[in-house]
């Protein structure tokens, strides 16, 4: 029997999927540090990362991003499978599905605040979905929606300035996607 050996070449695209990834699993982590005013309210800074994913290389590398980072925080912050892994993974895939529709939208009116924004309620959304369908079978849940919206204002907005404010320091020192200088 001849031994074989299975060689896998990375890509540059695998290669910078894999930065992002690392840098949206660190502002997870870091995030899970911060104490909570009430369960299941966080800035989710991570999205910061997805959102520039987004724009700079398209919705392809933004959900390998925000999946890579939902299941790597999960194993290391020991959520795997737990209920906070699924109410992470739900608002994780309702916001991509809601920025792929949205990056279809006039970009002269919508951009990375607009696109936070609204990922960050369709976060919020299917997390109490989950949550009233899964662990709380009571419509109860459903009296802090206002409180989630808030949140999902506030920070969506954030991260979303924070998003745009990075693209712009991106696209003047970086050269563009694609270009022959990137590595």
């Amino acid at each position: 029997m001849t031994p074989s050996t299975i060689e896998l070449t990375p890509t540059a695209e695998d290669r910078r999927i894999a930065r992002h990834a690392a840098a949206a699993i660190v502002l997870t982590v870091a995030e899970a540090a911060i104490p909570l005013p009430l369960p299941g309210v966080k800035p989710g800074l991570a999205n910061i990362v997805t959102l520039v994913v987004l724009a700079r290389w398209g919705w392809r590398e933004a959900v390998w991003v925000s999946l890579l980072r939902v299941l790597a925080g999960s194993l290391l912050l020991g959520q795997f499978l737990a209920p906070g892994f699924f109410l992470s993974l739900s608002g994780a895939l309702a916001s991509l599905v809601v920025l792929g529709l949205a990056m279809h939208l006039p970009a002269r009116w919508f951009g990375p605040v607009s696109h936070s924004i609204l990922a960050a309620f369709a976060h919020i959304g299917a997390q109490l979905v989950v949550a009233r369908l899964w662990l709380v079978p009571h419509d109860g849940v459903f009296y802090l929606t206002p409180v989630f919206a808030l949140a999902a204002v506030v920070f969506g907005l954030l991260n979303g300035l924070v998003a745009a404010r990075l693209l712009r320091e991106l696209q003047r020192v970086s050269p563009p996607p694609g270009d022959p200088m990137e590595r």
